[in-house]
């Protein structure tokens, strides 16, 4: 007799596959349709875990099949990913994954391929307590295996670290990650979310760097409680909100967000202003900005003016007060919280996005008042997207210096240079960077 399969692992193999053949970033699918409650949670899990570690499962699926591994059929190989990872990175009963994996196998391929997974998973499982070792005589590529990255992103890491702090590095993004909570004191006060989340009976730890900050690990109560929906919270990382701290926005100022959507960094500043002032908000598509007025209307903001442009090509009639520039970049420091970004980079995108941050550097240049401050980030951690785009900016614009920090963010995360620089491995939150550059009289 059959056992009737989980849809969840169902449409975790599925959605993995039609990702993985369309070259598309997993966390852009819909997964609403194939699951919900529970089992959605259950698919997300499987489908971020798979992701994040299937360099490492191929590895251990290439060893113990006995046949040609390079001809499996992509769908089977979705499904011995699945039953691998649950085996070592759940508390799933092996004959409970083991038997699944078999009935996938079934439904999904052919009858006649049941019995391969079922060898391929039962020998990983009697061998998980000493499971093989990469060792092909290359320290990245071993490393890059072990903890399944791109060989070429734990090279630069070697090169920059050393090998502790980039296993340290390389560990802490494949752990299950922590949300950071902003609490909207434009909406509710900061120690009644305290109150409610102990009555939800969500776990939570203070931020040790932002006061209206908290730690979580479970969002799906937060989002089933509808807090979200009510403007109370936003789901924003310690590194972002320390973005906008280093900012310092005040009350009655003019700022510009220049690449703005979702609106995070945007609603956070105007927070700090009490909702007293003007942010304008920018970012190049339509769909996003929308993204930012509903945000703003949910989180009860009324002084951020929105507006889809490529800001590249931006001339506001008079200058402001104070710029946020968080451009686009590699996204190296949030790898934890995007299983699939690693996968999607490549070596050459740090160049060619070095030349994007140039130009709407230059391009913001022109919108400070004497006087006024320029603030660019970024959420990674190559310094060809962060020290070295500011030293290139500051070579072009004489008419700038470099501001440190120092007083604005703690000193833990504060650059020698007066940089803000979080390290997620050190940290415990993204990987981000911020300058904060002040345009002469």
């Amino acid at each position: 007799m059959s056992t009737s399969i989980d849809r969840a692992r169902k449409a975790a193999v599925k959605q993995l596959h039609r990702a993985e053949q369309a070259h598309q970033y997993v966390n852009l699918l819909d997964l609403g349709e194939d699951a919900e409650g529970a089992e959605s949670s259950r698919l997300r899990e499987y489908i971020s875990g798979v992701t994040r570690w299937k360099r490492y499962l191929d590895f251990l699926i290439d060893h113990f099949y006995k046949g040609k591994a390079h001809k499996l059929h992509p769908l089977l190989r979705q499904i011995l990913r699945l039953g691998t990872y649950e085996l070592l990175f759940t508390r799933t009963p092996p004959p409970v994954v083991i038997s699944q994996a078999v009935e996938l196998a079934r439904a999904l391929v052919r009858p006649q391929v049941a019995g391969l997974v079922n060898a391929v998973l039962r020998a990983i499982n009697r061998a998980r307590d000493q499971l093989p070792q990469p060792q092909t005589g290359n320290l990245a590529e071993d490393l890059a295996i072990q903890y399944s990255y791109p060989t070429w992103l734990v090279e630069r890491w070697l090169n920059r670290w050393g090998q502790e702090t980039t296993e340290r590095m390389l560990s802490y993004h494949n752990e299950r990650p922590v949300y950071g909570l902003r609490i909207n004191t434009l909406r509710v006060p900061v120690e009644q979310v305290h109150t409610m989340l102990d009555t939800l009976g969500v776990s939570w730890e203070p931020s040790p760097y932002i006061p209206y900050m908290v730690r979580v690990r479970q969002l799906r109560p937060i989002i089933r409680a509808g807090w979200l929906d009510k403007g109370w919270v936003a789901v924003q990382d310690e590194s972002a909100g320390l973005v906008v701290r280093a900012l310092d926005p005040q009350a009655g100022e003019t700022l510009v967000d220049a690449c703005s959507a979702p609106g995070g960094k945007a609603l956070h500043a105007a927070q700090l202003m009490h909702d007293k002032g003007r942010i304008l908000a920018y970012d190049l598509h339509p769909e996003r900005v929308a993204l930012v007025d509903k945000a703003a209307n949910v989180q009860g903001v009324q002084s951020i003016q929105t507006r889809a442009t490529d800001v590249r090509t931006l001339s506001l009639p008079e200058p402001v007060d104070k710029v946020l520039l968080d451009v686009p970049c590699t996204g190296l420091g949030v790898l934890g919280k995007r299983a699939d970004l690693r996968w999607q980079r490549k070596p050459e995108d740090i160049q060619e996005l070095a030349h994007l941050q140039d130009e709407l550097l230059d391009a913001a240049a022109s919108w400070v008042r004497p006087r006024g401050v320029l603030v660019y980030s970024t959420c990674t951690v190559e310094p060809e997207e962060n020290e070295e785009r500011i030293e290139a900016f500051l070579a072009r614009h004489p008419e700038f210096h470099r501001e440190s920090l120092a007083g604005r963010i703690p000193e833990e995360v504060l650059h020698a240079e007066g940089y803000m620089q979080t390290l997620p491995h050190k940290h415990t939150i993204d990987g981000a960077f911020a300058a904060r550059l002040r345009k002469k009289d």
